[in-house]
């Protein structure tokens, strides 16, 4: 593959996992094995068969050790993954990222007796011994836990379960990810990894974005039944198992896990299907500042402007955490912290999976970003919304290794948060209108892509599920039938969507990783944006509370923790208050378009 000759800062940019394990090879790693498989196999001894007969202080103890289980193994496991998503060509990475799968299954089959025993005690005593002084710094675990109930099997079950999903689900996951990883795209005389060719849909030469798109387009074709075999097959298992649990839907799952009822989530899908003419209404601006005559998918992201300047990773640096400072010095210093200890991996190069990440690994380490950069303003935003998480998992490891973790929802908060920080510095500094609007549309890009396209994929993951289920295994014509069928509701008349597009469902990771994740992004963007609307109109002692709200990780329901904002996730107006925001920057890039012209 030939090497990228743009330079940005970043191609020498690794982090160092060393506060994890100093490698592969790390004595630690085996010392650290020897010693879960003994406390697993003394946890299983000690305790199965007495969970219900336990008082409070003895609970204590067992949640203590679960928690030092669970942290090592979380350990092993985010060094393992983390390394192989650098390079997902390299077979040793490969091989130690399974083999810590296999370990997690052997451990957890001794351990699902806990869980199995806890939701089988009586209500009455369960609730006595979550409200016990003893346990509230382990109480919302104890109680989100116990919204399982129906749903969970016996342990024999749940351990054919954890063991069968290392060699189907989790193994059909990381397929397509090394499938796409090893996929190579030709463009202009060049061979390109997949990250290499999307990055090129930003850029502002049309006819590049559109050899691009058809690069795209023909590399997924070699692909397709490999891809299409991968989704049946997952869709099928998750069949299984949603019978298996009797969850009354394909995303009940999904949303217990994000602890927000089925009705809230229908209520923000519908609100932002309600809104699509705002996106509509969009594109047709963005055509016409364009000056094209059609406005195809791969024009979505054209910038504005026809020379983008390339913004240097030190450049991106200093606009992050100059942000953050400017927000919270808390934020700022955590922040310069993934810089300084080398807590960033952004170099583009072959074998890297696509995208951004920030992995919050165990409590008692430190989280890691994941990403691609390229230099553009785009990925300084890509940059200070993986930073956003990050502080978030920093911050919230002080609630140790039950409940440190967020739902999806709330989990977009900082992220999102940590963006518009940035964008409104970047707009406060501009003087040019013409820079100006380049910067607000591509703020409207990016929020097009959180909120509503995220819905139209729930809409597409709705179709595909529901289309599984009741048809049997899938065409690739079938899931390119959905998948246009749910982008043309969404984009109407303003975006005319080629044949090369249909197929253009196969590559999104989140439909296979992560059922149901995407609305999630809905849910955070328009929380935010209902927060940065607090935080701009000067509320009083908002930015210490955001920043308790962080800390606070996953130790209450998402409402409590964002209702001490003042925020009412259950509120339906709720919504549709944040989608009135965006459409009011559509409404602000129209008057600045107007003023341009005169």
């Amino acid at each position: 593959m030939q090497p990228s000759t743009k330079q940005t800062g970043a191609e020498n940019i690794f982090w160092d996992l060393s506060d994890l394990y100093k490698n592969a090879d790390d004595p630690q790693f085996e010392l650290d094995k020897t010693f879960l498989r003994e406390q697993a196999e003394l946890f299983e001894s000690t305790y199965r068969g007495k969970i219900a007969d336990l008082d409070a202080k003895e609970l204590v103890q067992i949640l203590t050790q679960y928690e030092t289980i669970s942290d090592t193994l979380g350990k092993m496991g985010s060094f393992a993954y983390l390394q192989w998503s650098t390079n997902t060509e390299n077979a040793d990475f490969g091989k130690l990222m399974q083999s810590v799968n296999e370990f997690s299954s052997e451990l957890s089959q001794k351990l699902v007796f806990f869980d199995v025993e806890w939701l089988a005690v009586d209500e009455d005593k369960a609730t006595e011994l979550i409200n016990d002084e003893l346990l509230q710094s382990r109480r919302h675990f104890l109680l989100a836990s116990r919204r399982y109930k129906e749903h969970i099997l016996s342990e024999k079950e749940e351990q054919i379960l954890t063991a069968k999903s290392v060699t189907g689900s989790n193994a059909w996951v990381r397929y397509f990810d090394e499938t796409l990883g090893a996929a190579r795209f030709e463009l202009d005389g060049e061979t390109l990894t997949e990250q290499e060719v999307l990055s090129k849909m930003h850029e502002s030469d049309r006819e590049l974005r559109k050899r691009a798109a058809d690069s795209l387009t023909e590399g997924f074709k070699k692909h397709k039944r490999t891809l299409t075999f991968i989704f049946n097959t997952l869709l099928a298992d998750k069949f299984t198992n949603d019978t298996l649990r009797k969850y009354p839907k394909w995303i009940s799952g999904r949303n217990l896990s994000n602890q927000i009822a089925d009705e809230t989530v229908d209520t923000l899908v519908g609100s932002v299907k309600d809104h699509y003419h705002i996106v509509q209404r969009y594109y047709k601006l963005k055509q016409s500042l364009l000056g094209y005559e059609d406005f195809c998918e791969y024009d979505r992201y054209a910038p504005l402007l026809q020379n983008e300047s390339t913004v240097k990773w030190d450049e991106a640096r200093e606009m992050v955490l100059e942000s953050f400072d400017g927000f919270h010095p808390e934020m700022g210093s955590i922040a310069r912290r993934f810089f300084d200890e080398n807590w960033i991996d952004a170099a583009i190069r072959p074998g890297k999976r696509g995208g951004a990440y920030s992995a919050s690994t165990v409590p008692s380490v430190h989280p890691y970003v994941f990403m691609n950069y390229d230099g553009r303003v785009r990925d300084v935003q890509t940059l200070a919304h993986e930073l956003g998480h990050g502080v978030h998992q920093y911050l919230s490891r002080e609630q140790g290794v039950l409940q440190s973790d967020t739902p999806l929802t709330t989990a977009e908060t900082a992220s999102v948060f940590a963006e518009m920080l940035v964008f409104q510095k970047l707009m406060r500094e501009l003087d040019d209108p013409k820079e100006k609007l380049a910067l607000l549309m591509g703020k409207i890009d990016d929020t097009i892509a959180t909120v509503f396209r995220q819905v139209s994929m729930n809409r597409f993951e709705e179709a595909i599920h529901t289309a599984r289920r009741e048809e049997g295994e899938l065409t690739a014509d079938r899931f390119s039938e959905l998948w246009r069928e749910t982008q043309v509701d969404l984009y109407g008349d303003s975006v005319t969507l080629t044949e090369n597009y249909d197929l253009w469902w196969c590559y999104i990771p989140h439909f296979l990783h992560t059922p149901g994740y995407v609305y999630a992004y809905a849910f955070g963007e328009l929380l935010v944006l209902a927060l940065y609307d607090k935080f701009e109109k000067g509320e009083e002692g908002f930015q210490e509370k955001y920043v308790e709200l962080l800390r606070a990780g996953g130790s209450d329901w998402p409402e409590n923790l964002v209702g001490k904002l003042g925020v009412d996730i259950n509120d339906t107006s709720f919504w549709n208050n944040g989608l009135g925001i965006v459409d009011s920057l559509v409404k602000e890039a129209e008057e600045l378009a107007k003023s341009l012209k005169k």
